[in-house]
């Protein structure tokens, strides 16, 4: 097993640095590069090991705090375990920070974050990947519009609002959109009604690009979380299983030289 190190790393942006986690193998080889957009409750233990486990499989992962603005993460205390209840009363107090990130400036801080890898040592040289969760996965697909030469892939795992009537909808990104794409839709999701997940894939389809939605059965929004009520194992399972074979195809044996 790949050992893997930590470290808590300071990433400028056009609005003061964002606080972020970075995970490598521990063996020092530039490794291809994957930035993970968190859902709304940020970087936090349960996400550090999240990345671990990517690091573990052969990349260097960059999770920053989205709200850096706000301060370092948590920007709200957070509970061990967030259940139903907790959620909510988390939610109203995250609105603030939610309303401070808009799509103009996730974009600059994706540039930013781009940037900074790319800068690095610790990641190969070329394209890197993304990829989101709950809000991140929008968020995801933003950069990958925004960045079409800095990303390769693309994934989304219970992404909500990704294709609304909003003139900045994440689907209208689809056209200048040129990594590979794949999503993992909640099956247990309002935020994400089958009819936008038609009119995503429909705009994902009419730009040629290449992509796989597939929607998990019985599954919350939420599902990969460990530390939330949301849980649930099979469909974690099967999100890392879908997210190491996008990101193998990306970056074969042979990108981390």
């Amino acid at each position: 097993m790949t050992d893997v190190r930590g470290a808590e790393v300071r990433v400028p942006t056009e609005d003061g640095a964002a606080d972020a986690y970075l995970a490598r193998p521990a063996d020092g080889v530039p490794r291809p590069a994957v930035l993970v957009f968190t859902d709304a409750f940020g970087l936090r233990p349960a996400v550090r090991d999240a990345a671990d486990r990517v690091a573990r499989a052969g990349y260097t992962v960059l999770v920053p705090n989205l709200f850096h603005r706000r301060g370092p993460a948590p920007v709200v205390e957070l509970p061990a375990f967030i259940d139903a209840e907790a959620r909510g009363e988390l939610f109203a107090r995250l609105r603030p920070a939610l309303r401070e990130l808009t799509p103009r400036r996730a974009t600059a801080d994706a540039g930013a974050y781009l940037r900074w890898l790319a800068e690095r040592p610790e990641a190969a040289d070329g394209p890197v990947a993304l990829t989101g969760y709950c809000m991140g996965a929008g968020l995801a697909l933003r950069a990958a519009g925004a960045f079409p030469d800095r990303v390769a892939a693309v994934a989304g795992f219970h992404g909500g609002r990704l294709a609304t009537d909003d003139p900045d909808s994440p689907h209208l990104a689809a056209p200048r959109i040129t990594a590979e794409v794949y999503l993992g839709h909640a099956d247990e999701d309002p935020s994400l009604p089958p009819e936008q997940i038609e009119r995503l894939e429909g705009a994902l389809t009419d730009a040629g690009v290449r992509h796989r939605c597939e929607v998990y059965p019985g599954a919350a929004h939420g599902f990969t979380q460990p530390d939330t009520a949301s849980y649930d194992e099979k469909a974690d399972e099967r999100h890392q299983a879908a997210l190491l074979d996008l990101l193998e195809r990306t970056f074969p044996p042979g990108a981390s030289t």
